[in-house]
């Protein structure tokens, strides 16, 4: 069996990307030295917990914790020393992007915020910064209504482990993320009085020729662009109305930390 060998370099690069809460995991358990008891602490569930120390360690290209056998409590988990090394750069991480923060007073304006503290990279064209409207949660998934602009409200879901992971509520800011690929426009059909779910309605900006298939992009009302594509034959020119239609199973929630 081939060896990854662990680098926590590695996991810093995509830190940003990773909510928090798996770092905040990972604190626990060096703190108490049990997942359970972490898990309780940081109010997730087991499975939810294990997920975060998993993907940590994927990242890492090694172990992050370990087993430990006997002592007086009968054995528990501590942090190997790679799951360390990731807890001193998160930690300075945290401080340099707070200067970074405050030199340039980001704070001041939500809009730079999420330019000034994401480094996500992602094969993803549509980048919406969202609030949650509405959660739903169920006994596997979260159902989520989530508005993208003054206008337009899509639904997504994920996973309760997920939920819990990234500390989703209500009146949260988020990211909701699409591959242009699931982003399927068609014209708009003036006579539909209402749209149905996930079906965004915009201004074509650029388009492939009628003849061919291929990539599209509208914009809204509210300036925001949606990658997508057309079916050979979709009669759309620029300046015409259109609609994208995003299955709420395509969408990714993210957050900018």
């Amino acid at each position: 069996m081939e060896k990854t060998i662990a680098d926590p370099t590695i996991l810093a690069a995509h830190m940003s990307e990773l909510a928090d809460k798996r770092i905040d995991i990972l604190r626990r358990v060096g703190d108490v030295g049990s997942i359970s008891e972490a898990a309780r602490r940081a109010g997730v569930s087991y499975k939810a917990a294990w997920q975060a120390i998993e993907t940590l360690s994927n990242i890492a290209g090694g172990p992050l914790v370990e087993k430990v056998v006997g002592g007086s409590h009968g054995g528990g988990t501590r942090l190997t020393a790679t799951g360390e090394e990731v807890l001193q750069i998160a930690d300075e991480l945290t401080r340099a992007r707070a200067e970074v923060l405050s030199r340039f007073r980001l704070r001041d304006n939500p809009g730079l915020q999420n330019i000034g503290t994401s480094s996500l990279r992602t094969s993803m064209r549509n980048q919406f910064p969202a609030v949650i409207k509405t959660m739903k949660i169920g006994s596997a998934l979260v159902r989520l209504i989530l508005a993208i602009d003054q206008t337009h409200l899509i639904r997504a879901s994920c996973t309760m482990e997920s939920s819990q992971l990234l500390g989703l509520r209500e009146g949260m800011s988020v990211l909701a993320l699409a591959k242009a690929t699931a982003v399927n426009i068609t014209a708009d059909n003036p006579t539909d009085a209402r749209h149905r779910d996930n079906e965004i309605v915009g201004i074509v900006l650029r388009t492939e020729r009628d003849d061919k298939g291929g990539e599209c992009t509208i914009q809204l009302p509210s300036g925001l662009t949606i990658v997508g594509f057309v079916k050979a034959g979709h009669g759309l020119r620029p300046g015409m109305r259109a609609v994208a239609t995003i299955a709420p199973e395509s969408i990714v929630i993210a957050l900018v930390s």
